[in-house]
């Protein structure tokens, strides 16, 4: 019997549509699924759906729910990660207290001040859930939904003995892109990706041996199609390859969209996630005020809708029965999938499931300058878990100091005045920073009109005054 952990289960979207992908496999047949949140009436919702899959469609599997989440590990076989610790309270922060410094975010959710932040909330349960797990069910298989993807799954890489793996749809929905863009259909596109999550390179686009770049970069020139990617056509101009993430995502993750008010009018200017400011806040918002008072699972056919194109599914049942799966996943780079980033960074690179779990393909070396933005991220993700996990307000502000965005608005005196209000704002949700504070930035006049000190001759200087005489 396999027993299947999803932490974070109220999720409405995410785990309605997960059990329907589950009730779509047949190997799952008699699984328990244990829904697991802090609010009990939001999974007891999902369990009424859930149930009503069950009993109409005749499929042979238990729904259970617990707001203890040791209940919910015992003995389990797979644990999905799904959860927002703080919710659109924390993240309604995360947008709002850096833009009023200047710092202009789309998603907020895995770099920039919000990502940092997000990291932050969230590390302490990530340490928590491993510990459990190497207790209660360390032959289990971790699937990690829970952004910042790449800073979470290092620490979960530090706080577990248990395979773990982080699932995007950027890949995906980008082929689907493509796909449109070089009129190929999408199951015909050969391809290779590699980098780190939402920031990932197609290294390889071919149809039947033809390579699809030289097409995509011509019809990416024409207004119609540049519209819709503006950033990622871009960029795309400059360094060569397609970036598997939205053009408002990546906007946020390198130094030259959203730097400028001109900027931002050129290249971020669509709505929603083609780079509008607070785009995934406006919608969690959007979308939590529809349902607030609306029960969405009563409008519910219980008909079981077709298997989605998530990772999830596909690999659970790559593991249960030996059939390779092949996916993007995010994976530690501890093998050198990729050779020229970190070996303790997370990378988004091709990996096969099968009985044994989880294998990366070793890509080997990406193109430097795609490895050195690549790089610009990783230090802040590095930063930010290091952070998170000892509790160090220091790294904290070090981490949003060294964001690419944050770092082409702000001097390090006003980064700090920004992190330290983040902090006051965020505290209930911050407890290893208790009775810890970010040093605090002494409101002095820098001194102007003075005489310098003298100093001793630079014997470098004094050496190319005695061969400027000579050349002389």
């Amino acid at each position: 019997m396999t027993k299947v952990a999803i932490i974070g289960a109220g999720s409405l979207v995410f785990t309605k549509q997960f059990l329907n992908d589950m009730f779509n496999t047949p190997c799952m047949a008699g699984t328990t699924y244990m829904l697991m949140g802090p609010t009990m009436w939001k999974l007891e919702k999902m369990k009424q759906y859930a149930d009503q899959l069950i009993d109409k469609n005749g499929i042979d599997a238990k729904i259970e729910c617990t707001t203890d989440r040791r209940e919910a590990l015992k003995g389990a076989d797979f644990v999905i990660c799904t959860f927002l610790i703080g919710g659109n309270d924390a993240y309604k922060y995360d947008i709002e207290i850096p833009l009023k410094y200047g710092v202009d975010q789309c998603i907020g959710d895995s770099l920039g001040p919000g990502g940092v932040f997000r990291m932050l909330r969230t590390a302490p349960v990530i340490a928590e859930l491993g510990r459990e797990i190497d207790e209660l069910c360390p032959n289990a298989y971790i699937l990690n939904y829970v952004n910042p993807m790449g800073a979470v799954c290092t620490t979960f890489a530090k706080c577990t003995k248990a395979q773990v793996v982080g699932l995007c749809h950027g890949v995906q929905t980008t082929l689907d892109l493509i796909s449109g863009y070089t009129n190929v259909p999408k199951d015909e596109i050969d391809y290779v990706n590699a980098g780190i999550n939402h920031m990932d390179w197609f290294l390889k686009l071919e149809h039947k041996g033809r390579d699809l770049y030289p097409l995509l970069k011509e019809n990416m020139e024409k207004p119609e199609y540049y519209k819709n990617e503006k950033v990622r056509g871009e960029l795309m101009r400059h360094c060569g390859y397609f970036m598997t993430e939205s053009s408002g995502h990546l906007s946020e993750y390198i130094p030259w969209f959203r730097s400028s008010r001109e900027a931002l009018d050129t290249y971020c200017d669509e709505p929603m996630f083609g780079g509008e400011t607070g785009a995934a806040l406006k919608f969690n918002t959007a979308i939590a005020e529809k349902f607030k008072n609306t029960d969405v699972f009563s409008i519910e056919s219980g008909e079981l809708e077709p298997r989605s194109k998530e990772y999830c599914s596909y690999i659970i049942e790559a593991i249960m029965t030996g059939v390779p799966f092949r996916f993007s996943g995010n994976i530690s780079n501890r093998n050198g999938s990729i050779a020229n980033l970190p070996l303790d960074a997370t990378v988004e690179v091709p990996v096969y499931a099968d009985k044994e779990g989880f294998h990366p393909y070793n890509v080997g070396r990406i193109p430097a300058h795609l490895a050195a933005m690549n790089m610009s991220n990783i230090s802040v993700q590095g930063l930010a878990s290091e952070a998170a996990l000892t509790g160090d307000p220091e790294l904290a502000f070090w981490a949003c100091a060294m964001d690419p965005l944050t770092s082409t608005k702000l001097t390090l005196r006003d980064c700090r005045r920004m992190v330290a209000e983040l902090f006051e704002a965020e505290r209930k949700w911050l407890p290893q920073f208790e009775g810890k504070t970010l040093k605090a930035v002494e409101d002095v006049e820098i001194p102007e009109g003075t005489v310098g000190v003298p100093v001793p001759t630079d014997p470098a200087l004094a050496i190319n005054e005695r061969f400027g005489k000579l050349a002389e």
